[in-house]
C-alpha cells in the first residue's frame, strides 16, 4: 500500500541517485504554522521568558515584517535573551518541544515526500532560517541527515546570544545550498526545493524543480507566472467546521452504539451480545462519520485463530476505534487507569469490559490482569498495546512482556497488527479527527506453543522486528 501516490508520482518516476537533492524548508512546508511560535508560547507560560523579552521579541518581529530591520537583526534581537543559557539545556528542551508540540503539526504529505525522495536515493536536506534547536529533532525523526540553518554562537557550552553570519535566509539559503551541492557533487539543475515563502526565491531559482508548497499569496502568483507546480496541504493547521462536526458525531456514536445492543442483551440474557453489537456498530459508524477509511492487508489473519492476543503499535487516540472496526466481536481490552477517569470514554469502556491497570504500580497491574487469562481461555480475545503508551512521532517503542506472558498462560497465539499512520488522522494531544486512509498490516498468528519463560525476550524481539520491518524503520 502506498499513500499519497499521486503526490509522489513525479519523484517515483524521476531519476534516482545521490546527485539529485531534495531541499525542504521547515515552517509551513513540513510543519503547519511556525515552530518558533510554540517555543515562545511555552517559554511565556513556563516563566522562562520575561515580559521585557516578550515585548522585545514582538517588536522585533513587527519591525522585520515592516522591513525596518533585516533578518540578522531580527534574530539577534530575539536571541539576546539566551545569553549564558547552557546549550545542553536548550537541546533537551527542543526535544521535549518536538515530542509534545511540533510532532503533531507535521504534515503527513510532507513526510510522504521525504520518504519518496529517500526511496529514490536522493540527498535530502533541511534548509531553514530557523535554528538547529528547532530543526534537528524533526530531522532525526524524518531520518534527514543534513541540516542547513541559522547558527547561534556557543562558547564553553553556553550560548552567547550572538548570531553567526551569514544567516540561512533569502540569498543565504541559496549560498548554503550551492556550497552543499558543490561539496557533494549534487546537480542543482535536477534537484528539488520545497518552500512556502517568496523570500526563498534565490534558492527556488537555482534548482531545476522548484516546488512551492502551501505558498504565500505572493509566491503563488509567482509560481503561476513561471509555471511552477504547487502543493497545498490541508491535513494540519486549524481544522474546519466539517472536521469538528465529523469528530463530534464519531465520538457521540459510541453511546447509541452501546444502547443499540441492549434489546439483544435483554432478549438473550447476554451482555456480551450487547458489547459485540456496540463494538461492531461503533467501529463501522464511527470511522465512517469521522471520514476515516481503513485499508487492510492480511485481514484473514484477524479471524483464522480465535481466541488470540492481538497486539498493536499504539500511535493515536483513534487506534481503539480502528481496532473496533477490525476485530468486531468477542474482545476485551486493557487500558491505562487514566482512561477510566475520562467522563465520556471511561464509563463506556468500563461497560464493555475494559480492564484498567495502574502503570505505576506493578503489583496492582499484575493482579488486574490475572482474570484476563481466564477470559481468554473462555473464548474472548485480548487486544493490547505492548508499548504501554502512545508514541507522539510514530516511532516504535520498547515492548513490555505482559501480552506475551498472557498468551503463553492462556495457550493462544499472538496476532501482530501494525498500524502505519493513525497519527495522520489524530496526532497525540489532538482532539479533532482529520479524514485519512489508515493502513493496517495484520501478520499471521504466531503460535506460543512450546514457548518457555527463559526464551521470551527472544520471541518478543522477533515479533517486534516484524513491526520494525513493516513500518520501514
Amino acid at each position: 500500500m502506498t499513500l499519497h501516490a499521486e503526490l509522489t508520482r513525479e519523484i517515483d518516476a524521476g531519476p534516482a541517485g545521490p546527485r539529485v537533492a531534495a531541499f525542504f524548508d521547515l515552517d509551513r512546508t513540513l510543519l503547519a504554522g511556525f515552530s518558533a511560535a510554540h517555543f515562545i508560547r511555552e517559554d511565556v507560560l513556563a516563566g522562562r521568558m520575561s515580559a521585557k523579552h516578550f515585548v522585545q521579541t514582538m517588536l522585533a518581529a513587527t519591525l522585520f515584517q515592516l522591513r525596518q530591520i533585516g533578518f540578522s537583526g531580527f534574530v539577534a534581537s530575539t536571541m539576546e535573551r539566551l545569553r549564558d543559557v547552557d546549550e545542553a539545556e536548550l537541546v533537551s528542551h527542543a526535544e521535549h518541544m518536538f515530542v509534545e508540540h511540533l510532532a503533531a503539526d507535521v504534515y503527513p504529505e510532507g513526510r510522504a515526500l521525504v520518504q519518496a525522495h529517500r526511496r529514490r536515493g536522493h540527498t535530502i536536506a533541511l534548509v531553514s532560517s530557523a535554528t538547529r534547536y528547532q530543526i534537528e529533532p524533526l530531522a532525526r525523526d524524518f531520518g534527514i541527515e543534513h541540516v542547513l540553518c541559522t547558527q547561534l554562537e556557543v562558547k564553553n557550552g553556553k550560548l552567547t546570544g550572538r548570531v553567526i553570519e551569514p544567516t540561512c535566509y533569502g540569498e543565504g539559503k541559496a549560498s548554503a545550498a550551492r556550497a552543499f551541492a558543490a561539496a557533494r557533487g549534487i546537480d542543482l539543475g535536477a534537484s528539488y526545493f520545497y518552500t512556502d515563502s517568496d523570500e526563498d526565491l534565490p534558492l527556488l531559482e537555482i534548482v531545476g524543480k522548484p516546488r512551492p508548497t502551501n505558498p504565500s499569496s505572493r509566491l503563488a502568483a509567482i509560481a503561476v507566472t513561471r509555471g511552477w507546480p504547487m502543493h497545498r496541504f490541508t491535513s494540519r493547521g486549524t481544522p474546519g467546521p466539517l472536521e469538528v462536526v465529523r469528530t463530534s458525531l464519531a465520538v457521540g456514536a459510541l453511546v447509541p452504539s452501546l444502547m443499540l445492543g441492549v434489546p439483544a442483551a435483554v432478549l438473550s440474557w447476554s451482555w456480551r451480545r450487547a458489547i459485540n453489537i456496540a463494538i461492531t456498530t461503533w467501529g463501522e459508524l464511527g470511522t465512517a462519520l469521522a471520514g476515516v477509511d481503513v485499508a487492510v492487508v492480511g485481514e484473514e489473519h484477524l479471524w483464522s485463530h480465535r481466541p488470540a492476543v492481538f497486539i498493536f503499535n499504539h500511535q493515536s487516540g483513534i487506534d481503539m476505534l480502528v481496532l473496533c472496526r477490525l476485530l468486531r466481536r468477542d474482545i476485551i481490552a486493557v487500558a491505562k487507569q487514566e482512561v477510566r477517569r475520562n467522563p465520556i470514554f471511561g464509563p463506556v469502556f468500563a461497560a464493555v469490559g475494559t480492564v484498567f491497570i495502574d502503570r505505576f504500580d506493578h503489583d496492582k497491574a499484575v493482579a488486574a490482569l490475572k482474570p484476563v487469562v481466564e477470559s481468554i481461555r473462555q473464548g474472548l480475545s485480548l487486544v493490547l498495546a505492548p508499548e504501554g503508551t502512545r508514541s507522539a512521532t510514530g516511532q516504535l517503542g520498547r515492548f513490555k512482556k505482559g501480552a506475551f506472558h498472557m498468551a503463553m498462560a492462556a495457550g493462544v497465539p499472538i496476532v501482530p497488527i501494525v498500524l502505519r499512520n493513525t497519527l495522520d488522522a489524530l496526532p497525540k494531544h489532538g482532539i479533532i479527527v482529520r479524514p485519512a486512509t489508515i493502513e493496517v498490516v495484520v501478520h499471521p498468528p504466531v503460535s506460543t506453543a512450546g514457548w518457555k519463560g527463559e526464551d521470551i525476550d527472544r520471541h518478543i524481539e522477533e515479533i517486534r522486528n516484524l513491526y520494525v520491518e513493516t513500518l520501514g524503520e
